[in-house]
């Protein structure tokens, strides 16, 4: 049998861990943080359980987080099943009319449906709506240049306008919003696919969020990939800007995501590793953060190094 001594010595570290977070706690109670679920997290049942209870601490410590999700890894075994090509360019899903109908129903009736299902075991916290959903996304068709050539990938988004009042409304209300990346259009009946990173970023900007995170499956953006696997930290609006060109296609919606956060209010954009189990409550409640962080030109003097003034 244990004696009180052996038991208080065992539960100390315990204690200790939850004082360290006190700091974090009360600098981020009240603050919206959105996060972009993908990579990864998404088809791992450990990692989507750890990420829901992540996001479930987040609320209940007082912060408000708002989860966008596209489905890059189901919506290609769905078109798969259907014989539909995945097809890339620019780093995004080249989508016929066929193939938006499976996106559709893989964003909002599979993998939202799953994720409000493992945030609810905890409660009757969240809620699930797309972009389409009071308008909270518009979108008019996107046409990326590639090798100067302006280039037709079907029912692609390119968002014109957020509206937060029904996101706005569901945190008032103490839920957790849960976005597909699903937008309406603004000058037809149709609805378009829009990457999820950028959608993140767009309504991270509009709610004046405090912070963005984009799960990843790489540790953060590497200093010289392939020659060196050195993660930068942390870098600055116009330092992201200089090294966009030279990014992979699939990185570079996240880094532009991050970019537009951070010059339109947000304060840190933070690419994490979610291959990580609870790289979330590592990169907002402790000193040791993972990942890039990216900060607006204007706090570069002022920030220290997890970016907090």
């Amino acid at each position: 049998m244990s004696t009180p001594t052996a038991r208080k010595h065992t539960a100390l570290p315990k204690a200790q861990t939850l004082i360290e977070a006190l700091p974090w706690l009360t600098r981020h109670r009240g603050k919206t943080v959105v996060i972009k679920f993908g990579g990864n997290a998404m088809v791992d049942e450990e990692l989507k359980a750890a990420f829901a209870q992540d996001v479930v601490f987040l609320h209940h410590a007082g912060l408000k987080p708002v989860v966008v999700h596209g489905g890059g890894p189901q919506i290609s075994r769905a078109l798969d099943r259907h014989g539909i090509v995945s097809e890339f360019k620019a780093g995004l899903r080249v989508t016929t009319e066929d193939a938006m109908d499976v996106v559709r129903m893989v964003l909002a009736g599979q993998v939202q449906r799953e994720l409000v299902g493992l945030l609810n075991q905890h409660g009757p916290l969240a809620v699930g709506l797309t972009g389409e959903d009071a308008h909270t996304i518009t979108a008019t068709k996107h046409r990326p240049r590639i090798e100067g050539e302006l280039v037709d990938i079907g029912r692609v988004g390119q968002i014109t306008e957020i509206d937060t009042g029904a996101i706005e409304a569901l945190l008032a209300d103490g839920r957790i919003p849960v976005v597909s990346s699903i937008a309406r259009s603004q000058d037809d009946h149709h609805v378009y696919n829009v990457n999820a990173d950028t959608a993140a970023a767009a309504l991270a900007a509009a709610l004046d969020a405090e912070t963005l995170m984009v799960l990843t499956d790489v540790e953060g953006l590497y200093e010289d990939w392939p020659d060196s696997d050195e993660v930068i930290s942390r870098l600055t609006a116009q330092e992201l800007e200089k090294l966009l060109p030279e990014l992979a296609s699939g990185m570079v919606p996240k880094m532009e995501g991050c970019l537009h956060a951070v010059r339109n209010g947000v304060e840190t954009a933070r690419v994490i590793d979610g291959r990580v189990q609870h790289s979330i409550l590592l990169e907002i409640f402790t000193d040791e953060g993972i990942g890039t962080m990216v900060v607006p030109d204007q706090d570069d003097s002022t920030t220290d190094a997890k970016g907090e003034s």
